[in-house]
C-alpha cells in the first residue's frame, strides 16, 4: 500500500532585518508603512497560506558603534501590526515572535488571548529568548540570562501564560440581560502561580478566546531548544531547508515527542525557504545570481567580513583580496546584536578556511561572501520549485515551508499566482480553507479536546 500524500503547509515571511531583503531594489516598498503588511498578508490569504510569520527585534543592532543600516530596521511593534492585518483578512493565521526573556507572562497572555478575540481565533506565538547584554540594556533588568537559565524562564513563562489561558473554561459568561447576570462563575479567570521564575495570583481579565490558547511555535535549534519544542510547541521554525539535513533534523525532532507523551503529528517542522523564480530553470539560475549580488553589496561584504575579523576593515577593497591581518579575538566584538556573530566560535579557523576557498577560487572579499552565505532555498520555473517543495514535504524534511520573499511588499505575487496552483494540482495544497482558525488550517487540536481526552483517559 502506498503511503498517503502528506498535506503540505504554507506560511509568509514577512522580511525585515536581515540582508535577505533587498531594500534598495526599484520594486521594493516600505518596511514600516501599514500598506505593505497589508499587502503581503493579502497575497498569502489569496493563496490559502496557512499564517502571516513576523519576527521581531527589541534593539537596533550596531557595528563599530554605529547603527547597522545595510539592513532594514525601524519596524512597529508586532502586536499592533497583528491586530491591523486581523481587520483586513479573513481566514490568515497571524504570529507574532514575542521574547519570553524580557516580558511578562500576565502581560502578554492578555495580548495573545486579545489577537485571538480579534481576530476569530488566528493568533500564534513564536517563543524566543534572548541571547545578549546588548538587548537587555534596553530593559529595567538589563543584561542577560545563561542558555540554560534562558529555557529555564522560557519554561515557566509559557507554562504560567497557559495557566492564565485556562484560568477561563470558556462557559463563564452568561450575559442573562433579563436578570442581569453577566457572569454564571464568580471565580473566572483566578490563578495562582508560585514557581521560581514567577510568584503571580489574580484574576486573568480576558475570557477564554477562541482557540483557547494561542498556537505556540519555537524557533531554537540548541539542544534545549529542540527539548523545549518536542515538550511544548505546535510547531517550530527550523533553518535545516536542504533535503538531508531537513530530513535529519525532522526525524531528531519528531523521536523526542513520545517521550512528553505526543505523537507525531502534534508538533509540525517549518523551515524557512526563500525562492527565486524564473521561466525556465535556467533564467531562474541566472536571476539568484543577481538577487545575491544585491543582497551583498560591496558595504555589506566587508561589515559581514568585519563579523569573523571583528576588526573595522573599512579601507578595504570588496572587490579586492581577504585582509593578511588575523581576527582580532582579544577585544569586545563590533558587531552588537548580530545573532550571525555566534556562528564563528574559532574566528581564526573561519578565516584560515576562508583564504583558502578564496585562493583556490580566485574569489575577491565579496565573492566569498556570496558564495559562503545563505543560498536560495528554491530555484527554478515554477514547475520545478512547486515539485522540489512536495519532494520535501513527502520525503519527511519538513511538514511544509515559511516562505521568505527578498522584495517586499509585492515579492510573494509571482510565487502565489504560479507555485500555489502547481501544488493544489498535485492534490497537496488546500483549494480553499476548510476552517476558520489557524488551529484548523494546521490541523492540531483545539486545547479543550485534549483536555477533555485526558479527563476521558484518567477516569
Amino acid at each position: 500500500m502506498s503511503k498517503p500524500l502528506k498535506q503540505i503547509h504554507l506560511a509568509a515571511h514577512f522580511p525585515g532585518v536581515n540582508n535577505t531583503t533587498v531594500w534598495s531594489d526599484p520594486a521594493a516598498g516600505s518596511h514600516i508603512e501599514f500598506a505593505s503588511f497589508a499587502h503581503l498578508a493579502r497575497t498569502a490569504e489569496r493563496a490559502k497560506f496557512d499564517f502571516l510569520f513576523l519576527a521581531e527585534g527589541l534593539r537596533l543592532r550596531e557595528q563599530g558603534g554605529h547603527i547597522y543600516d545595510l539592513d532594514v530596521v525601524g519596524r512597529p511593534d508586532t502586536f499592533t501590526v497583528l491586530a491591523a492585518l486581523a481587520a483586513v483578512t479573513d481566514r490568515l493565521g497571524l504570529t507574532g515572535t514575542i521574547n519570553s526573556t524580557f516580558n511578562e507572562p500576565y502581560e502578554v497572555a492578555r495580548q495573545f488571548a486579545s489577537l485571538d478575540h480579534l481576530s476569530g481565533g488566528r493568533s500564534a506565538w513564536n517563543v524566543v529568548t534572548s541571547w545578549d547584554a546588548f538587548t537587555g540594556e534596553n530593559f529595567r533588568r538589563g543584561g542577560f540570562l545563561p542558555q540554560q537559565e534562558r529555557y529555564s524562564r522560557a519554561k515557566e513563562f509559557l507554562a504560567t501564560a497557559n495557566e492564565l489561558f485556562d484560568s477561563w473554561h470558556g462557559d463563564e459568561i452568561l450575559a442573562d440581560q433579563a436578570t442581569g447576570t453577566f457572569l454564571r462563575d464568580a471565580r473566572a479567570g483566578a490563578f495562582v502561580h508560585r514557581g521560581r521564575h514567577f510568584d503571580i495570583h489574580g484574576r486573568f481579565n480576558v475570557p477564554r478566546s477562541p482557540q483557547g490558547r494561542p498556537v505556540i511555535f519555537q524557533a531554537g535549534d540548541s539542544e534545549e531548544g529542540r527539548e523545549f519544542a518536542a515538550a511544548s510547541a505546535d510547531a517550530i521554525f527550523s533553518r535545516h531547508a536542504t533535503l538531508k539535513e531537513g530530513q535529519a533534523f525532522y526525524a531528531d525532532v519528531k523521536r523526542r515527542l513520545a517521550a512528553h507523551g505526543r505523537r507525531r503529528d502534534q508538533l509540525l517542522i517549518l523551515p524557512a525557504a526563500t525562492f527565486v523564480l524564473g521561466d525556465t530553470d535556467a533564467e531562474a539560475e541566472e536571476a539568484a545570481r543577481e538577487v545575491r549580488r544585491q543582497q551583498v553589496s560591496g558595504a555589506t561584504a566587508i561589515k559581514h567580513l568585519e563579523f569573523v575579523w571583528n576588526r573595522d576593515l573599512s579601507g578595504y577593497d570588496p572587490d579586492g583580496p581577504l585582509p593578511e591581518i588575523d581576527p582580532n579575538v582579544d577585544e569586545e566584538h563590533i558587531a552588537r546584536g548580530r545573532a550571525q556573530v555566534r556562528m564563528y566560535r574559532d574566528p581564526l579557523a573561519t578565516a584560515r578556511e576562508w583564504r583558502e576557498l578564496a585562493a583556490a577560487h580566485r574569489w575577491s572579499i565579496r565573492d566569498l561572501v556570496i558564495n559562503t552565505g545563505n543560498r536560495q532555498t528554491f530555484v527554478g520555473s515554477p514547475a520545478t520549485v512547486a515539485r522540489t517543495i512536495d519532494e520535501f514535504v513527502q520525503a519527511d524534511a519538513s511538514d511544509g515551508f515559511i516562505v521568505v520573499p527578498h522584495i517586499t511588499p509585492g515579492g510573494l505575487d509571482a510565487f502565489a499566482d504560479t507555485v500555489v496552483p502547481l501544488l493544489q494540482e498535485r492534490g497537496v495544497f488546500r483549494a480553499d480553507y476548510e476552517g476558520t482558525t489557524l488551529r484548523d488550517h494546521l490541523g492540531l487540536a483545539h486545547p479543550d479536546d485534549a483536555r477533555g481526552e485526558r479527563e476521558r483517559v484518567a477516569s
